[in-house]
């Protein structure tokens, strides 16, 4: 089993001073590994990662909302005003209201969204954390399936039951770790070339709840993250694409053509997530296809380090 390499350089003023370890992988459109570097077989906790394949279990299981709530299902949102409007509107659905929620209380995680509600006098709350719109779609998940609400967090839940289930089916591995995530759901393992292989599934596929999740991402990409985040820019730039980003520097990215990337750091520096994805998709030509737009894609990458104000280097992806 191969480990970390180092995957984006630190310079500042001509200086490497220091350095990312990570890995990455990329499918190619049959889905047969392109190239990878560093450690991609191994289990690893995808984080928010795993939130499209999450929303699809629960589609499946009957969860029926409009594409940009299905959208917000899959979000690790902001926290703007159009995002708690549709966690309030997943959960009216159901019969409930935001106190059914047992995310973590929180302020949003955009910044202008989190001044503004400590100016208005506000505090954390359950609505309010990213990770509301998943715990929304999956409360409507058990009321529609008759299950209970207050363990739906608990693995052996038939919730989670059902989502394991599914995310073994599309990673096409077996879970090898079940931990807890920041937001109190349970956190399914997978390896960097599961990851990419579930999301390549949701890329490419023509019919079916699969279909809806990666529509559903495609038309409202701002609910599935927020309207000044790097995945909203990324996804916007490349037609079809689906992708979703994770705590710990976790990343993925797939294309309609069946290609798809996935990366982690072992540092979790969320600054070179960015950095890394737009080097990926660079190395493996998708910024010269057809419709895509390259110099926001470079954009999306690009990590200006400053000294007194002023640019002096920048974050380097090193493949």
């Amino acid at each position: 089993m191969s480990a970390p390499v180092v995957v984006a350089e630190i310079v500042r003023s001509g200086f490497v001073e220091g350095h990312h370890y990570g890995s990455v992988v990329a499918l190619d459109a049959a889905g047969e590994v392109e190239w990878a570097v560093g450690m991609v077989d191994a289990p690893i906790l995808p984080r928010s990662c795993n939130k499209p394949i999450q929303a699809l279990a629960m589609v499946r299981a009957g969860l029926d909302l409009p594409p940009e709530l299905l959208a917000l299902a899959c979000a690790s949102h902001s926290g703007e005003p159009f995002h708690l409007d549709g966690v309030r509107r997943i959960l009216a659905g159901a019969g409930l209201d935001e106190s059914a929620l047992q995310t973590p209380l929180d302020y949003p995680l955009d910044d202008s969204a989190r001044d503004a509600v400590i100016r208005d006098g506000g505090a954390k709350t359950s609505l309010q954390m990213n990770c509301s719109g998943k715990h929304a779609a999956m409360l409507a998940t058990c009321v529609l399936n008759g299950w209970s609400i207050d363990d739906y967090l608990d693995p052996k839940h038939p919730l989670q039951v059902a989502i394991a289930e599914t995310f073994a089916e599309l990673t096409g591995e077996p879970v090898d770790v079940v931990a807890v995530d920041g937001c109190g759901a349970p956190l399914l393992s997978t390896s960097l070339i599961g990851l990419a292989r579930a999301f390549r599934a949701l890329a490419v596929a023509a019919a079916g709840p699969e279909r809806q999740i990666a529509e559903a991402i495609r038309a409202h990409p701002a609910f599935v993250s927020g309207t000044t985040r790097d995945e909203l820019a990324l996804l916007t730039a490349i037609p079809g694409a689906i992708g979703k980003a994770g705590a710990e520097s976790c990343y993925v990215v797939a294309l309609p053509d069946g290609r798809a990337f996935a990366l982690k750091t072992d540092d979790g520096a969320p600054r070179v997530r960015p950095v890394l994805m737009a080097a990926a998709l660079e190395r493996s030509g998708v910024l010269d296809l057809d419709g895509v737009d390259g110099v926001a894609v470079r954009r999306t990458g690009e990590l200006t380090l400053l000294g007194g104000g002023k640019p002096v280097g920048e974050i380097r992806a090193c493949y």
